[in-house]
């Protein structure tokens, strides 16, 4: 959750950018590992051992009379000649020099699914202990164990002085100290579910990359002539390997990973349900922030002129109208070039005690300014069930968290409800959930607000093509003062009943989330310069909007 050291090297992305690596045949790759110019993978499916061209796909299985012996292996580990794999509660060895049978080193009390070797010491990660346990190569005795960092079926690899770990339920690789288990660093992935790692050399240049392994499904239209109608929906295997790049910033507490350089629209389109006029009316919509993971190239009006304004230190678009009436049609909005990272920010636990006072300029993040019910029984005794005798601000902010997503459940509701009805409820939207953790938070004495407002939808080999996302989205910011803002999702971690969560998106987010309209709302009218609200007057009654993002080009983080 939250990291216990801060010192660690720092890695230059490679000179050469390298493409996504599909094996042929391959049904979920696990454990991989690096060989010379190949890499090797292990497909549990199909208990292929695969050694894999990186340039070209070129795929050959090498156990192609010892497949069976592998199925359902997960970890991958190479030492010289010598491959290390995990399969059920069992670890083994075989030669790849030899026939690649297996031989059996030791067995756990729980299922082994990732393994890492460094000289004579080998690396063992079980989920159902939540332990790195740590083996003698010699004597095949415990040496020690480590706690694990995530809470998914993680798989491990080494590089000198540090353990390399990926969560595919976190959506994470931890960079560990390998002395102590001590999180140096942790990075988002770019795709969900990262299955194995391995630090590759590229032999040409000397450049050397982080390759990750995802392993899942997608769904697919199927054209079936068989039935009624032919087109019905399937979901297949879906595996393949991709370089992860990143840059930890030390002094600045947080990490990027893969980035992207992405073209956002939103553009709302006049069409009123409703006979309607209105007088010198100004519409407002908020245009993308300036963050750490989130930066502008360009914007540009779409349809018509607009002016631009700051409130509270948001940039926003104001589209101006002598008149409007129902009779028109126009469209208009804005279109906006970003460069979009994944962010992990990294704290110690020691970063939540003995802060600063809050800034004044900040204390109206306190207060009830948005139909919070924060003076309802209901949510006060929720504030203080759900933080306890904690006083450490982000141990209360993450009890918080937890405490919300133990009482609610995602759904979508036709309105947005208070938070004691919420909670009453039990069932939440996004804005929902994100309503109730900025109660409890503020009744505890932490500053957060709103931030959105929309997600590029998240499949990022899907290049140049016009996407559109389902839903909008909402999620808040801390405050950690000494610091600044720092973001948590809403609900998206909430994803086992009762628990326990992933903490990928507690101080932390994926870089497919846009960010805009912090604090603010999002879209506004006015009108004779006094505020319109929905009672009066409704956005959706008025507009259709149009959001779409163009994922144009994969980035890599600069070196200093």
């Amino acid at each position: 959750m939250i990291a216990n050291t801060a010192t660690t090297s720092v890695s230059s992305p490679p000179k050469s950018q390298r493409r996504s690596i599909r094996p042929i045949a391959a049904a979920a790759l696990h454990g991989i590992a690096s060989q010379g110019e190949h890499l090797l993978a292990i497909d549990a499916t199909n208990g292929y051992l695969l050694q894999i061209d990186p340039d070209s796909d070129d795929t050959v299985i090498l156990n192609s009379d010892s497949w069976s012996d592998f199925l359902d292996a997960t970890g991958l580990a190479v030492a010289g000649d010598t491959l290390w794999f995990t399969r059920g509660e069992s670890v083994y060895f075989c030669s790849l020099a030899g026939d690649l049978t297996p031989q059996h080193f030791v067995s756990l009390s729980y299922p082994a699914n990732g393994i890492g070797v460094w000289e004579s010491t080998i690396y063992v990660t079980c989920q159902r202990s939540s332990e790195i346990l740590i083996f003698s190569r010699r004597t095949g005795k415990e040496i020690t164990s480590l706690y694990a960092p995530g809470i998914g079926k993680e798989n491990i690899t080494v590089k000198a002085e540090e353990l390399w770990v990926c969560d595919p339920a976190e959506q994470t690789v931890f960079c560990l100290d390998r002395a102590t288990g001590e999180i140096l660093f942790s990075l988002l992935t770019p795709f969900e579910s990262p299955t194995g790692l391995a630090f590759y050399t590229d032999p040409r240049t000397g450049e050397e990359m982080l390759y990750v392994a995802y392993a899942g499904e997608e769904a697919y239209i199927r054209d079936n002539p068989n039935a009624e109608p032919n087109h019905e929906l399937q979901y297949r295997d879906r595996t393949f390997i991709h370089p992860l790049y990143f840059r930890y910033y030390q002094d600045r507490h947080y990490a990027l990973s893969n980035g992207y350089l992405v073209e956002m629209s939103y553009v709302e389109e006049l069409s009123p349900l409703d006979p309607v006029e209105l007088q010198n009316l100004e519409w407002r919509i908020a245009l993308p922030a300036e963050t750490p993971r989130q930066k502008i190239r360009n914007i540009e009006p779409v349809g018509l002129p607009f002016t631009e304004e700051i409130q509270n230190g948001q940039r926003v678009a104001v589209f101006k109208f002598d008149s409007l009436t129902s009779e028109e049609r126009h469209l208009f909005g804005w279109k906006a070039l970003l460069e979009v990272w994944g962010i992990k920010y990294q704290f110690q636990p020691r970063d939540g005690e003995n802060l600063p006072e809050l800034p004044a300029e900040l204390r109206h993040y306190l207060v009830d300014d948005d139909n919070l019910a924060m003076e309802s029984d209901t949510i006060r005794r929720a504030a203080k069930e759900a933080v306890g005798k904690e006083t450490n601000l982000l141990w209360k902010m993450y009890n918080i968290r937890n405490y919300v997503y133990d009482k609610l459940s995602y759904g979508i509701q036709p309105h947005i409800d208070t938070p004691d009805v919420v909670l009453e409820r039990g069932i939440a939207s996004c804005g929902e959930y994100l309503g109730v953790l900025l109660a409890l938070a503020r009744l505890n004495g932490i500053a957060c607000r709103t931030v959105g407002r929309y997600k590029c939808p998240s499949d990022s080999h899907t290049s140049g093509v016009p996407l559109q996302p389902d839903f909008n989205h909402v999620w808040m910011e801390f405050y950690l003062p000494g610091f600044g803002w720092l973001p948590m999702e809403s609900n998206p971690d909430d994803i086992a009943e009762g628990g326990p969560y992933p903490t990928r998106f507690f101080m932390g987010l994926a870089w497919y989330h846009a960010e805009m309209g912090k604090g603010i709302p999002f879209e506004m009218l006015k009108s004779q310069e006094i505020p319109l609200n929905k009672e009066q007057v409704s956005i959706g009654d008025l507009a259709i909007n149009h959001v779409r993002f163009t994922i144009l080009e994969e980035l890599m983080p600069e070196s200093d």
